[in-house]
C-alpha cells in the first residue's frame, strides 16, 4: 500500500482517532525520556503527528519549537486547529527531504506504515536530520516483513525490519542505541531511542 492511500484511509477516520488520542497516554513515558535525553531544546519533528495530540502537547511543553508531518491532509487539519503556533508539512516521509536538523525527532507509530522497501532509508533519513546531542524516538513491528490489521473496518498496511537491522542504520547515521523495548507483549511493538553524538 502506497503511503498516500494510508493518508486516505486516515482521512476516513480522523474524528474517531482524534477522540481516542485525546484519552491516550501511550508512548508518553518514552517521549519524556526522549525529551530528557535530547541536549537542546529548540527544534522537534513529529513524524506521524496525526491530529497533533499528546506528543505534539509533550514537545511544545518541553520548550520546542514543533513540526509536525503528516500523510493526512484530515489530520493535518484538526492538528492545526490544536496548535496554530506549529508548523505542519503534508507529505508523505519516503518522499519528504528535511531542509534543516531537529533536536529531537519523535515517529511514534508512525513510519511502520512505509513500505517494507522504504524502511531503511526513512530511518536512516530522520537519523541523518538529527542535530548533534539530538533524540531521536521511533517504533516499529519488531519482525521483519509486512502485515495488514484492520482499524475501523479498514486495511492499514504495516512493515518493520528485525531490530538489529534499525540499530545498524543508527550507528550508521551516528546515533547511539539508549533503549530498545518490547513495550506491549505479547504483541510485536518496539521502542527504540537513539542519541547523536
Amino acid at each position: 500500500m502506497k503511503p498516500s492511500e494510508t493518508g486516505r484511509l486516515y482521512d476516513v477516520i480522523a474524528s474517531w482517532w482524534d477522540a481516542q488520542q485525546n484519552v491516550s497516554t501511550a508512548g508518553l513515558t518514552f517521549i519524556r525520556r526522549a525529551i530528557h535525553l535530547s541536549a537542546n531544546r529548540r527544534k522537534a519533528l513529529d513524524v506521524g503527528c496525526g491530529s497533533g495530540g499528546r506528543v505534539i502537547t509533550a514537545l511544545i511543553d518541553a520548550g520546542y519549537q514543533v513540526v509536525g508531518l503528516d500523510v493526512s491532509a484530515q489530520m493535518l487539519r484538526l492538528a492545526r486547529s490544536r496548535h496554530p503556533d506549529s508548523h505542519f508539512i503534508h507529505a508523505d516521509i519516503c518522499e519528504w527531504l528535511p531542509l534543516e536538523q531537529y533536536d529531537i525527532i519523535i515517529a511514534w507509530d508512525s513510519i511502520f506504515h512505509a513500505p517494507y522497501t522504504e524502511q531503511r532509508r526513512v530511518v536512516g533519513k530522520l537519523g541523518d536530520a538529527l542535530a548533534p546531542g539530538g533524540a531521536i524516538l521511533f517504533t516499529a513491528g519488531g519482525v521483519d516483513g509486512e502485515i495488514t490489521g484492520e482499524m475501523c473496518g479498514r486495511n492499514f498496511y504495516y512493515s518493520s525490519l528485525v531490530e538489529e537491522e534499525y540499530l545498524k542504520i543508527l550507528k550508521e547515521s551516528g546515533c547511539k542505541c539508549i533503549l530498545l523495548e518490547r513495550d506491549q507483549h505479547p504483541e510485536e511493538h518496539l521502542v527504540v531511542i537513539g542519541v547523536k553524538a
